[in-house]
This record gives C-alpha cells, structure tokens and sequence, in this order.
C-alpha cells in the first residue's frame, strides 16, 4: 500500500516472485470511469473507489478463504478503505517515503495513466497505518531489492 509512485508494483512484484505466491495488480481492477477519471487530472473520491475496493477485497477474500497466499497492490490510502480489505491473515505492507523522493519517480514515469498532479491528492488523502492495525512500514529511501528484503524479513515475522 502507499500513494502513486511509491513502488507498489515492483515491490510486490518482487515479493511475489521470492515467494512464489499469486500476484495480482489492484490497478488492474478498476472500472474504466476510474481510469479515465485518473487519466484526466482528476482525484477519485470514496464513492469512484468503493467498486474497485470491492474487487480488491474479492479478490483477497477468494486466496485467504482458500489459504492460499498472495499479494495485491492497493493504495490503501484511509483507514476505512483498509477496513474493507482487512482479514485474519492480511498483512499491509506501506510504502513509506519523502514527497520528493515520490514526485521524482511519477515524473519520470511513463507508462501509467496516472499523472504526477495527482500526487498532492494522494498524499492529503493518506492516512498511514497506525500501531493497532496489521501493517509493516518500509522505507522506499533505498534499492527496491532492499525494500523487497526488508519486508520480506518482517513478514516472516509476522
């Protein structure tokens, strides 16, 4: 979990891969409106969100009732979206770093519908997890293959 650009999809991807568990991309699980939305400059809002929580959280419902391990990107940004996706063995993992440092990697990112612009959106939207609430923080300050290990090393102790 974390805003736009701060490495979801490569971290995961990563995890995903040492682990050998499903992966699925939260992006792709938005109804096209959001896309578009996105696309065009403008932030969601909790009602354009709540069909795509809904298929996030489908999609978690249907591996964990299965105990069958795996890991989706979702910004995650409020507690209550959170709430919706939270289980018994769902562990968030936050990508925790500077606006700058994140600012940085959306611009010089080109291959997704969302814009930089969004990012002020994104941050003024973010609630970070907090102690009561199943999460694990990494910081994004250093090499994704460190942030990958980083909560790899947490998650097993989990």
């Amino acid at each position: 979990m974390g805003v736009a650009g701060s490495g979801k999809s490569t971290v995961a991807g990563l995890l995903a891969g040492r682990l050998g568990w499903d992966f699925q991309e939260g992006d792709d699980l938005h109804p096209r409106a959001n896309v578009d939305k996105m696309a065009t400059g403008h932030p969601l809002t909790d009602d354009d969100r709540l069909p795509w929580l809904a298929r996030v959280s489908e999609w978690i419902i249907t591996r964990t009732s299965k105990g069958r391990p795996g890991i989706i990107t979702c910004s995650a940004l409020k507690r209550s979206y959170r709430d919706i996706l939270r289980g018994e063995d769902v562990v968030f993992v936050y990508l925790a770093g500077s606006s700058d440092l994140i600012a940085r990697r959306l611009t010089a990112r080109l291959d997704h519908y969302m814009p930089a612009s969004l990012l002020e959106s994104q941050l003024a939207t973010l609630e970070p997890p907090t102690a009561d609430e199943h999460a694990i923080t990494i910081d994004i300050g250093v090499t994704t293959a460190e942030q990958a290990a980083d909560a790899l090393q947490a998650l097993v102790s989990v």
